[in-house]
């Protein structure tokens, strides 16, 4: 453990140099790296830190029951070495989750994908107020949010959009997310108060990187094309957008709200790579999976996991069979009662 806490005091020191360096100044997307890096390499230590001190308080309660006579002095002291002792446990447990992270991906930046499914015009709406959802958690938790991609409806709906989520261990509180959220409501569009079911899929993707997955050129096609508004009319005459085709499986990308070619091409290819990334991460939880007897569902978006029933002022997660109350405060971002819950099932499992 001392070993490893002067690799990660090296590391600190060498990356807190760097971010003085004009170079990586200039280079955006390097500096979000180190200063992620650098951040995470603060926690751990302030982990090491805090743990010096439990272990130094834990040696002098140690001593005071050896030399205490006083019968309930040596009670307090004793309550007191328990409560040490556990908050020593919760601190090696934080330090190695840290360091070796059960899910390698828990820590990376997440691409959240959110379309429209059955319910036309209701369903885009629905689609809507997740992104609103999932954009106040980000705010809540102190994460990042950036647009990549949208392609909404005249009315305020939402067909598709796609969005990136910077900032400590994003990936390992939304990935159990990703599946079929359903909504039953009056839509304000019936007029005769009839309750609907509609759907929208939410995808969550870790954020690939180029060591992550290799893209070919050969593989690929890239088009730079106009952007485009409601219905598809063109809004702008500057070929700004980028369309990407991956040609082994046919996935097509497309980025239009960077405001250069050049960083419209840049997401785009983040967005394939997390998609490839997030289709292999699928295949290999199937094979896992299959030994399994049950399965808390984290990636299969096919999946119904969530209901929100209106009428009933209620949250359902079908995962779990639990059910939640005030969806009002749920759809404003109050998400971490659910997400805790599903962690706990599956730590369980």
């Amino acid at each position: 453990m001392n070993t490893k806490r002067e690799e990660v005091q090296a590391r600190y020191e060498q990356i807190e140099r760097e971010l003085q360096d004009q170079t990586v100044l200039n280079d955006q997307q390097k500096l979000a790296k180190l200063s992620r890096e650098y951040s995470d390499l603060g926690e751990l230590l302030g982990h090491f830190q805090e743990l010096d001190g439990v272990n130094k308080s834990i040696e002098q309660v140690q001593r005071s029951l050896k030399d205490e006579s006083d019968h309930e002095l040596r009670e307090i002291a004793a309550e007191e070495l328990v409560d040490l002792e556990r908050c020593k446990r919760d601190l090696d447990h934080a330090i190695n989750e840290i360091i070796n992270p059960a899910d390698p991906l828990d820590r990376k930046d997440t691409l959240v994908e959110i379309r429209a499914g059955t319910g036309g015009e209701e369903a885009a709406l629905f689609a809507a107020e997740l992104l609103r959802m999932y954009s106040r958690y980000a705010e809540k938790q102190g994460w990042k949010t950036h647009l990549v991609n949208s392609n909404t409806t005249g009315i305020g709906g939402i067909k598709e959009t796609i969005f990136e989520i910077n900032g400590s261990n994003v990936y390992s509180r939304l990935k159990y997310e990703s599946g079929v959220h359903r909504v039953q409501r009056v839509p304000e569009t019936e007029k005769s108060g009839r309750i609907h079911t509609s759907a929208a899929t939410v995808a969550i993707l870790p954020a690939a990187e180029e060591i992550d997955v290799e893209l070919k050129p050969e593989e690929i096609d890239i088009e730079a094309t106009t952007s485009s508004g409601h219905g598809g009319q063109s809004v702008n005459t500057t070929y700004s957008a980028v369309r990407i085709v991956h040609k082994p499986t046919g996935m097509t990308v497309i980025c239009q709200d960077e405001r250069s070619q050049r960083q419209n091409k840049e997401k785009a290819l983040q967005v394939l790579r997390s998609r490839l990334l997030a289709l292999e991460q699928e295949r290999q939880q199937k094979e896992r999976s299959e030994n399994r007897k049950n399965q808390i569902g984290t990636g299969d978006r096919s999946e119904k996991i969530r209901t929100y029933n209106y009428p009933q002022n209620r949250v359902t997660d079908h995962r779990i069979k639990k059910s939640y109350h005030n969806i009002s405060v749920i759809l404003d971002g109050d998400l971490d009662p659910i997400i805790n819950d599903i962690k706990q099932a599956e730590s369980r499992e």
